[in-house]
C-alpha cells in the first residue's frame, strides 16, 4: 500500500499554532485583556496595545479567536491563570494577611485598627466567635393580646430565674387633649 502524503502549503504566511512566539504588541495586549477586559472596549485595548485605530477592532476579534490565533489565546489563558493564582483568597492568605495587617497597626500605634483585624481573624476562624441572628417576620402590634401572653409565658419558661416579673401597682390611661397634649 501507499502512503498518502499530506499537501504542504508552501505559499502566504505559516499556519499558526499554540507554540508561535508572541510579538511585543499581542504580548502588550495580552497583559491588557488579562488585567482590564470589561474596564475597555477590546478595541480600545488593541489600539493601547499598538495597532492601528482603523484595524484594531478587527484585530482584537482576530487575536481572541482561537482558529486564527491559538497562540495568543493559550498565552491569555495561561495569564489569567497566573493571575487567578495571585489574587486567589484562601483561608491561609486570609488569616496571615489580618496578622500582619495588626502587626502594622500596633506598630503605628493604631490600637483600634488592631483590634478590628484581630477581631476579623477571629470571625474568619469560625470558633472564637459566634454571630448569631434570627429574623422574624411580623410584629408585636399584629399579635392578639392572647398570642402575647402565650409568647411571654413560653420566653419565661425558657429563661428561667432570669425572667424578673414585675405586676405594676397601678394604671394610669393617659388622655390626648385637642391640642395633643397628653394629660393624667
Amino acid at each position: 500500500m501507499a502512503e498518502v502524503q499530506k499537501k504542504v502549503e508552501t505559499r502566504g504566511r505559516p499556519r499558526l499554532s499554540e507554540d508561535t512566539r508572541l510579538t511585543g504588541k499581542q504580548l502588550k495586549f495580552v497583559e491588557l485583556v488579562a488585567t482590564r477586559e470589561g474596564q475597555d472596549t477590546l478595541r480600545n485595548l488593541a489600539v493601547e496595545a499598538g495597532f492601528s485605530v482603523s484595524g484594531a477592532h478587527t484585530r482584537a476579534y482576530e487575536m481572541l479567536n482561537p482558529r486564527k490565533s491559538p497562540h495568543i489565546v493559550k498565552a491569555l489563558k495561561a495569564r489569567r491563570a497566573e493571575l487567578a493564582e495571585k489574587y486567589e483568597v484562601s483561608y491561609a492568605r486570609h488569616i496571615r494577611d489580618l496578622q500582619h495587617i495588626r502587626d502594622q497597626a500596633i506598630a503605628a500605634g493604631a490600637y483600634s485598627a488592631a483590634v478590628q483585624a484581630e477581631k476579623a481573624r477571629g470571625l474568619a476562624q469560625g470558633d472564637i466567635y459566634v454571630n448569631k441572628s434570627e429574623i422574624r417576620h411580623g410584629s408585636i402590634d399584629q399579635m392578639s393580646k392572647a398570642e402575647v401572653k402565650k409568647a411571654l409565658d413560653e420566653l419565661k419558661r425558657q429563661l428561667g430565674e432570669k425572667v424578673i416579673d414585675v405586676e405594676p401597682d397601678r394604671v394610669e390611661l393617659l388622655e390626648a387633649d385637642q391640642d395633643g397634649a397628653i394629660q393624667h
